[in-house]
Parts: C-alpha cells; structure tokens; sequence
C-alpha cells in the first residue's frame, strides 16, 4: 500500500484539479443514484396497494433538535402525504407517472454526472502518461553511457511502451480504488444504515473478509507481472538485435537459430503471461461467488426480520434495501479488479524505476567555474576502470592549442576511453583532465562539450532531413551557415542532388546515404559547431578508398587552426600529426613524431611494419 501511495503522490499532483472535480461529480452521482432508486418504494406501495401509514400533513424540519431519526422520519412522512393527496386527487395512475418521471429525470442527472466524471478523468490519465514518459525519456538522455552497457536497448523500449502503459492502468485502477469505488460503497452504505442498521451489519462483516481474499490473490500476482514484464523485456531485446544483425544473420545461414532462440523466449513468455492472465480472471468469478453468498444471508436475514412481529423494515423498503445493496456489488468488483490491476502496475513500475531512479555520476558542480581553451589540456596521472578492471593507468599527456595529437594502438589498449574521458561521457578515478587549469569536473558539463566536435567512425545520424541532420544541436543555424558547413565537408554535391535538396529526409540513421556520405554529413555538422577541439574517433577505417579520399580531403579542412585529437587505425591517416602517442594496455608507452617513433624501432614501427606503411 505503501509503494501505491508514493506512486500517486508522484505523478497525480499536478492534476489535482481534475481530480477533484472528478470526485464531486461522482459524489453527486453516488446521491442521484439513491434519490433516483427511492421512488421504488411509493411505486411499490402503489402497485401492491399497500396501505400507507397514517400521515400528520406536511412536517417542516425542526433544526434545533435535527438528528438523522428525525430527517428520516419527516422524510417519509412528507412523502406518505405526498402519494396520499395525490392518490386522492387524481388516482393511484397519475402518481405511478409521476413517480416514472422522477426517476427518468433524476436518472439523466445520475448519469450526466458520471460521464462527467470521467470526462475530468481523461486529462488525468494522458497527462501521467505522457509525464511519465517524458521523464523516462530526459533520464535516459541525463543518464551517462555506463548505465547503458549494463542494459539492453530492447528492454529500455519495453519499458517505456508496455511497462508505461501498465503503471496508467494501475494509476486509473488505483483512482478508481481510492476515490469512486469506495464514494459509492460509502453512500450506498449510508443509505442502507437510514433503512435499516440490523441488515447493515451483515455487509460490514461480509465486505472486509471478502476484500481480504481478493488481497491474498493480488500479492501473487504482483511477483508473477514482474517475471513477465521482464521476459517481455528480453523478447523487444531479441527483436532489436534481430533487425540490427539481420546481414549477419543472412550472410552465415542462421535464420533457423534466431527463429529458435526467439520461440523459445516467446514461449516463455506466453507461458508466464497465461498464468497471469488466469489468476486475473479468477477476480470476476470469486467477487461474483462472495457477492451471491452474501446476498444470500442478507435475504435470509432480511426475510426473519419482515416476517417477525413489529418489524423494523416493511417489504417494499427491503426492496429498496436489497436494490442498493445490488448496486454496491459492481463497485466491491471493480475493487476487487483495481487490486490486480495494481498489483501488475506496482511490478511495472520497479522496472521503470531502475531507470528514473538511476544515479548519474555525471553532474554540474554546485558552484560551477568558467572553462575556456585558450592554451592546453593536460591529461594529469588519469586512472579509469570498467568494473574491476583497470584501463587506463596512471596516463600524462599535454595537448597544445592549435596541435595535433594522434592516439594509436592495439584494439583495447585505451585509446577510445582516453576520449570519452574528455567531454565526460566517463569520469576519471583518479588523477584530473584540466583545460587551461581548470578541472572539467569543476565547470558545467553542457560547458566542457560545448568546447568539442566529435567524428565517430560510425557516423551517428537521425531520421531527418539535410538540413536538421548538419544543424543539429547548433541553435538558429541559418541556411547559409548550412550550405557552407556541407561544401567544406565535400557534402553539398550529393546533398543537392536529390529532389528536395537540403529538405530531403535521409532514413533511419541515414540508411539512404553510402558510408562516405554519412560520414562527410557528420563532418558537416562538426564544421557548423567550429568547435575549438576536435575529436575523430577512426573516421576514415570503415570507407572505400574513394569515399575516403573525400573525407580525408573534408576532415583536413575542418582541422585547419584546430586542436585535433585523432584516434586512427591506418596510420598513414596520421604522419604529418604533430604528436603521435604509443598507447599499450592502458598505458602511452610511447610518444614523438612519426619520424622520431620510427627510429626508436619500438611499437610503433611494429605497427608500421604491419601496415607496411
């Protein structure tokens, strides 16, 4: 209940206006509904001509001694002189559609009440919704890139689609659970205690042992939602990387063991998922078995009290009693399903937390410095490790204004991390990276990234357009700035071919573009960023030699007046580099230029032999 109610007071306060005009028209509801029900007792009295208790003329309610014994009683007496002077006057006909037109109008309020209700309800629902989601989206956006190789993409998506959609369930169940369900049961309870308090008892006793049952079954639930969704998890997992490897998966005849591999998990999953499904289904069946067992004693019991001398209730207020009573049963029902409901929620929602409650390390100091590059970054005994595992250990490197540094090496020696250490994707463990002295763990991070242009060897682009793909993350780029930034970066040529130009939409990742031109469009929006250091992460190793000559040409141009540091695998890429660093097993063995590398006959020149540079 605990976790239930911090899941409320989380997401449902910016919308508590919609909720409270939600909960007084279902008040105004439960009301109608007993106002409106009342006439069967007059109508009964009429239709079984019943004789009406003597009357003493119309009573005004005396305020001074009100008690809900006298309301009751002026009530009823007011009503009895009501069907009497009017049975007189115009027959026992005139009253009986009178009595059907009161309760055809109080039945339209009645029910124009409750659309109300959950017409406010609707906002309320969407918005938790679309916040949720939002704030799924800004954590993962916030969260450093540590958090992500601990999960899976296709388990984040699950997460945000199937797990989102269950917690609104939950939240609407649970609404309902707090608020209309019990309004209802309250009212109609009250109202059955004004026509008789003996038969009211029973239900206080029945209603507390059958939601008890219910409860029992709910916790059950809760463990086997949270094994399904996870499964579910796994199977958008499996799905992901089906579509991203499906060359490989062609190219190596392996279309048989994706498909068993994924039946597999997809039985697993359906079996988990019947058996959720079936204890779900048990709620109707074992409300409907204690709402018919207790329906049963209270006729029993109703029955000895009519047929007992000076009884306390006549037949047609036990009808009336039994009426209200019947009405309760759908509201105990929907209770009993907003148990489940929320069970299966509360599971969703421990998956959903892991990411909103994840912790990023990654964060703005409280009194943040002003960064700026005007002569150096230095790498100062930077130690860093995934896990256990050291990988880079104890590295010093000065990186000049204006200067050229190229970083190689075996894959895995650390040449990547060094990188990702620099506009704090990683923080270091040990030692700092300072920027003109400043420690960038002491500025903003928007700030340190905002010194940076990074080429990927794979170039990272979005389902838009030309234009949006090169301006991206540059604020009012101007047409003119994009056109200039594509011609640098070898791209206008192929840009302008097509139909719309610049406002042509390039795929999914840029799936309509070769290699070379995706990558020339990431170089683009490094040149309209000018940033005054450069990263190339390997950007030429996945290219033709055509295509590479293009982007050799455009990444020149782009380092010109640059501090520029180079990641490379061809080292014929990086000859003319101002420094080239040595980097073996986390740690720069060597460093000079190529020349001077050469003559040391060390690592480097094994890696030129290699490469028969």
């Amino acid at each position: 209940m605990r976790d239930f109610l911090r899941l409320l007071r989380r997401f449902v306060p910016p919308y508590k206006k919609y909720l409270g005009l939600n909960i007084l028209m279902t008040v105004l509801s439960g009301l109608l509904t007993l106002v409106s029900f009342g006439a069967i007792v007059p109508i009964l009295n009429v239709l079984f001509k019943i004789e009406t208790p003597e009357t003493h003329g119309y009573m005004p309610l005396n305020w001074d001694t009100f008690s809900i014994d006298s309301f009751k009683e002026v009530l009823q007496n007011n009503l009895n002189t009501f069907i009497v002077d009017a049975t007189q006057a115009h027959g026992a006909t005139y009253i009986l559609i009178i009595l059907g037109l009161f309760l055809i109008i109080t039945t339209i309020f009645r029910t124009a009440a409750m659309y109300f209700a959950l017409y406010f309800m609707i906002p309320l629902r969407t918005g938790v919704v679309r916040d949720i989601r939002n704030k799924i989206n800004d954590k993962i956006i916030s969260l450093p890139l540590a958090f992500f190789s601990e999960e899976r993409k296709g388990d984040i998506l699950a997460r945000i689609s199937g797990d989102v959609n269950e917690v609104e369930n939950s939240i609407m169940s649970s609404l309902d659970m707090l608020f209309k369900d019990p309004i209802y049961i309250i009212l109609y309870l009250m109202g059955m205690l004004l026509i008789s308090w003996q038969l009211t008892l029973f239900v206080f006793v029945m209603l507390p042992i059958a939601g008890y049952i219910m409860g029992q079954i709910g916790k059950k639930l809760k463990r086997k939602s949270f094994e399904g969704q996870q499964q579910w998890g796994g199977l958008m997992s499996q799905i992901e990387e089906t579509l991203g490897g499906l060359r490989i998966i062609k190219a190596f005849n392996a279309e048989r063991k994706i498909e068993e591999r994924f039946h597999k998990i997809n039985e697993q999953f359906r079996q988990t998922t019947v058996r959720i499904f079936r204890r779900q289904q048990l709620a109707h069946p074992m409300s409907e078995l204690l709402g018919t067992v207790t329906v049963a004693i209270v006729l029993w019991y109703g029955g000895t009290l009519i047929l007992s001398e000076n009884s306390p209730i006549d037949a047609p207020s036990f009808m009336y009693y039994l009426t209200i009573f019947y009405m309760i049963i759908n509201p105990a029902k929907d209770l009993s399903k907003s148990v489940y409901s929320i069970q299966k929620g509360l599971a969703s929602m421990e998956r959903v937390d892991k990411i909103l409650m994840a912790e990023s390390n990654i964060t703005d100091p409280t009194h943040p410095k002003p960064i700026q590059f005007n002569e150096q970054v230095d790498y100062n005994d930077v130690w860093f490790k995934y896990k256990e595992n050291w990988v880079l250990k104890g590295v010093n490197l000065t990186i000049s204004k204006g200067k050229t540094v190229a970083l190689v090496g075996q894959s895995g020696s650390g040449k990547s991390t060094m990188v990702d250490l620099l506009p704090r994707f990683y923080d270091v463990e040990k030692g700092n990276i300072t920027i003109d002295g400043t420690d960038i763990r002491a500025a903003k991070v928007h700030d340190v990234r905002q010194l940076m242009g990074i080429v990927n060897q794979e170039a990272i682009l979005f389902n838009d357009t030309f234009f949006n793909n090169i301006a991206f993350g540059v604020a009012n780029a101007t047409m003119e700035d994009v056109v200039a930034a594509a011609k640098v970066a070898n791209a206008y040529e192929f840009i302008i071919a097509t139909d719309d130009g610049f406002g042509t939409n390039i795929g999914d990742r840029g799936c309509k573009l070769s290699g070379g031109q995706r990558q020339r469009l990431s170089i683009a929006r490094a040149v309209l960023k000018n940033p005054p250091i450069l990263i190339l992460d390997e950007a030429t190793s996945a290219l033709d030699t055509e295509s590479e000559r293009l982007v050799q040409d455009a990444l020149e141009k782009l380092m010109q007046n640059r501090t520029t540091i180079i990641i490379a695998h061809r080292l014929s890429t990086i000859r003319n580099a101002d420094l080239i660093c040595v980097v073996h097993e986390g740690e720069i063995v060597e460093r000079g230029t190529h020349d001077e590398l050469m003559t040391l006959n060390g690592y480097y020149s094994r890696l030129c032999a290699m490469q028969s540079v």
